[in-house]
């Protein structure tokens, strides 16, 4: 009788790469290199092979018929790249492609000090570099969309927020800066990723150079890399430029998160605040009065799963060893791609959000004149012009909103009179309360920097523009 191990050895073969072993590991792997690497991996062949030239490695005539076969294989459609048992990936496969057009020596010669090591290195740089010059540009467009309206907007007063309840009033063109100001903080956050991302591995190798006379910084110039990862165990070993890029994207898919869940409230029926296009909500099957802004409910959706994505990629790594390690290339590379291309339609759909949407004054300016959420000014005004201890102040109008409470009345309902017989200790002129229930002199008010004042905005704006 055959034992379990015949059994599966009779199904699966009993050498590399077994069937299972091919079909869940190393095809999907296949794929996703034909998908994402091959252009990356032709043109570090073509920089690889210019370098060997002029270093006098190969010969001049040599490195014409190899780079004639890189670029004939370049031409192929990669689609038609499938894989087999015959080569265990992609790497292997292009090589025996360009092998079959110049002969396999002279194939063999492109591969002089180079490494599946360092090109693999290179390769998923050159690609996350790509994600990141992309996610910056449409990352930058956002944030003028977010400028443009808020300029419209410096004077359209509305509730400000504090634990989820009406607190000041301030305006939607503060409110968009400082989304902008957060986003522009990410931007940079991108920029910094970029930064450590586009460095050179190339000529590290296996993991200690070579015995051969390479240029690894004429390499990387030929790649558009800034510079090389100097030591070439660190080059090999180092995963944190993929730490780098996924916490970008994690960074700035968490704090967009933020902002997409506050307009989601602003454009609800109840807040009314926002008025998403019509380009972007739908409506229900069976209730016609309904509009949904499914726009900005897919991206808080996406955006979650951007930064799942970029925590997965954490995980990954996380107590993994430093030096050459599978966990770091081809299970884990897909993931920051995803959450690349996750965050991007993100980033594109909240611009045609934000360049679209209406935002309504005058639904604003009421509920800026409710709750009461002028009361700070009171304290202010008593402390300021009237010479009470600003503890006493804020007392006085702490009692002052209890009353109005209690009676069931915003601050602009209440006279003059009325609230100068609760004061007791001073008495306010008519201009003074009408000032103090008025939420637009609350913010104009407010001048100090940083505040909502709309010409404090309007600079804050316009320096904004220099940036973005």
């Amino acid at each position: 009788m055959k034992t379990l191990k015949e059994m599966f050895e009779e199904n699966d073969g009993s050498s590399f790469p077994g069937k299972t072993f091919a079909n869940d590991l190393l095809k999907p792997l296949f794929e996703d290199q034909r998908k994402h690497l091959f252009e990356s991996m032709m043109r570090v062949h073509r920089a690889h092979t210019i370098m060997l030239k002029e270093q006098q490695i190969i010969t001049e005539g040599e490195a014409e018929k190899i780079l004639e076969g890189i670029d004939h294989v370049s031409t192929i459609d990669r689609s038609t790249f499938k894989y087999s048992t015959e080569h265990e990936d992609l790497f292997f496969l292009v090589e025996s492609k360009i092998a079959a057009h110049i002969g396999e020596d002279l194939a063999g010669k492109m591969h002089i000090a180079k490494s599946r090591n360092d090109m693999g290195e290179t390769m998923y740089r050159m690609v996350i570099r790509d994600y990141l010059r992309e996610l910056i540009r449409e990352v930058k467009q956002l944030g003028q969309a977010l400028i443009q309206q808020a300029e419209s907007h410096t004077d359209s007063v509305m509730p400000a927020h504090t634990h989820t309840q009406p607190a000041q009033p301030t305006t939607f063109g503060h409110y968009l800066v400082a989304i902008s100001d957060n986003l522009y903080r990410d931007f940079e956050r991108l920029k910094r990723a970029y930064d450590v991302v586009n460095q050179s591995p190339m000529g590290a190798v296996a993991i200690t150079t070579t015995g051969f006379n390479i240029n690894r910084e004429r390499v990387a110039e030929l790649l558009h890399f800034d510079g090389v990862v100097e030591n070439s165990y660190d080059a090999i070993g180092t995963g944190d430029y993929l730490i780098e890029a996924s916490q970008a994207i994690i960074s700035l898919m968490t704090n967009m998160g933020r902002w997409i869940q506050e307009f989601l409230r602003l454009s609800s029926r109840e807040v009314g605040l926002l008025r998403v296009s019509d380009a972007y909500v739908q409506i229900s099957s069976i209730m016609p009065q309904k509009r949904n802004p499914v726009s900005i409910e897919h991206c808080r959706a996406i955006a979650s799963s951007a930064a799942g994505e970029g925590m997965t990629v954490l995980q990954m790594i996380h107590n993994t060893p430093y030096g050459d390690i599978v966990d770091t290339e081809d299970d884990l590379q897909p993931h920051l791609y995803n959450g690349f291309e996750k965050s991007l339609r993100v980033i594109r759909l909240m611009r045609a959000v934000v360049s679209t949407m209406t935002f309504n004054r005058d639904r604003a300016f009421q509920q800026a004149r409710e709750n009461m959420i002028t009361i700070t000014e009171l304290a202010d005004v008593l402390a300021r012009d009237y010479g009470i201890s600003f503890r006493k102040a804020h007392h006085a109008a702490s009692q002052i909103a209890q009353k109005a409470d209690r009676l069931g009345k915003e601050l602009y309902e209440i006279t003059t009179v009325e609230v100068n017989e609760w004061l007791h200790e001073v008495m306010l002129t008519e201009e003074d309360w009408k000032a103090i229930v008025c939420p637009a002199q609350f913010v104009e008010r407010r001048k100090v920097t940083g505040g909502p004042n709309p010409e404090v905005v309007k600079d804050m704006i316009e320096r904004r523009k220099g940036l973005w």
